[in-house]
């Protein structure tokens, strides 16, 4: 046989095994719920990274459902899977099966652009998901980052009305979030700032009564407001645990404000918190963005995974059962159109927070990360 003709025979067999291995995923896509746990109990394990730790919760859900399969969770924030996922692909690696993310502006652009995430919409939800929560990637919830305040200190409602109050004198020192280049949907929350820069202009002018001049360099008012807020001696920390505590624990004296996640109410009773949202805040208390669940490519477990994901996208019944109950939870808002809303929260029409666009954000993220990094 010719160098030729062996090159030809490994083309061709590659090409054949991508074709079964294409066929085969199409006939998970379209296999029943039985069909995919008979499967998943010969594979014996799912693994997923998630961005939240309240994927201990859905194992213990899962594992209840469907005894015989081990579901392994790791706790990685978006901006560690993405890195992991990249690097583990790259290397011809697969050690997860499901990746539930947030941060999409990175993740459609690379993770999804790349196939090292793809999609699977189970056929049930199919008729049940807006199509906008569907692709690239499906989604089973929408998460925030918006401002929070201390509601024992503040029973009367937010301290502040505006955003642009966050760079005011009385707030220096005493706003903090997350650091935003440590973790995507902080930063998301700053480049949305700069794509919303006409609300931010009136907002300006309704807070100080003057149309805002922009610094030297400085190019619209959201970058000019992050500008502000960072030379207002912005607090920033490494995690969303530690921006909870400061501004939730209940008897603080001058509790700071700041920006965290609208859900982590939940944990108000159990952690001795007052969390309260800013919805009122304007020109918006923060951001709303889609929860995302993808298969990892050539994963280990492809049954399972696809299993998984029908699971946490809840059963039949109006709050989605015990498989949806983490994310059942005031401040989060589920994509499916027959979960009714939970009463403790602002409803999803009244609720003031943007929602953001991947594509916009993804164009400017680095500009607005390398100025963020230089106010740091």
């Amino acid at each position: 046989m010719t160098v030729r003709q062996g090159t030809l025979s490994i083309l061709m067999a590659s090409a054949a095994a991508l074709t079964v291995a294409g066929a085969h995923a199409q006939d998970l896509d379209s296999a029943s719920v039985e069909e995919l746990a008979e499967l998943a109990r010969k594979e014996g394990e799912v693994v997923v990274y998630s961005f939240t730790s309240r994927i201990y919760q859905v194992e213990t859900a899962f594992e209840e459902a469907y005894s015989g399969i081990d579901l392994i969770p790791f706790d990685i924030s978006s901006t560690e899977q993405i890195a992991r996922l990249t690097a583990e692909r790259q290397a011809g690696i697969a050690n997860a099966d499901v990746a539930y993310i947030s941060d999409a502006p990175v993740v459609f652009t690379d993770l999804v652009a790349n196939g090292y995430l793809q999609p699977y919409v189970p056929a049930d939800f199919a008729d049940r998901v807006p199509e906008e929560y569907q692709q690239p990637l499906l989604a089973n919830r929408l998460s925030t980052k918006v401002l929070m305040y201390n509601e024992e200190k503040y029973p009367d409602g937010a301290p502040v009305d505006n955003l642009w109050d966050l760079t005011r004198d009385e707030w220096a020192g005493r706003v903090i979030m997350v650091d935003p280049l440590q973790r995507g949907d902080y930063l998301d929350l700053m480049v949305e700032a700069v794509l919303r820069s006409d609300a931010m202009a009136e907002a300006y002018e309704a807070e100080f009564g003057e149309p805002i001049e922009l610094d030297s360099g400085v190019s619209s008012a959201g970058e000019q407001w992050i500008v502000d807020l960072f030379e207002n001696e912005l607090i920033l920390v490494a995690n969303t645990d530690a921006v909870n505590a400061a501004i939730g624990l209940k008897g603080q004296e001058d509790p700071p404000i700041g920006f965290t996640s609208y859900s982590d109410r939940r944990d108000n009773e159990d952690e001795g918190w007052a969390l309260q949202v800013a919805n009122e805040v304007k020109p918006s208390p923060g951001i709303i963005f889609p929860a995302l669940l993808g298969i990892v490519e050539d994963a280990p477990h492809p049954a399972a995974a696809r299993l998984l994901i029908h699971f946490m996208m809840g059963d039949d019944s109006e709050t989605g059962g015990p498989a949806y109950e983490p994310f059942y939870v005031p401040g989060d808002y589920a994509t499916r159109t027959d979960i009714v809303p939970h009463p403790d929260a602002v409803p999803l029409d009244e609720f003031r927070a943007w929602s953001i666009d991947s594509e916009e954000t993804a164009e400017i993220r680095q500009e607005i990360a390398d100025l963020i990094l230089t106010l740091q």
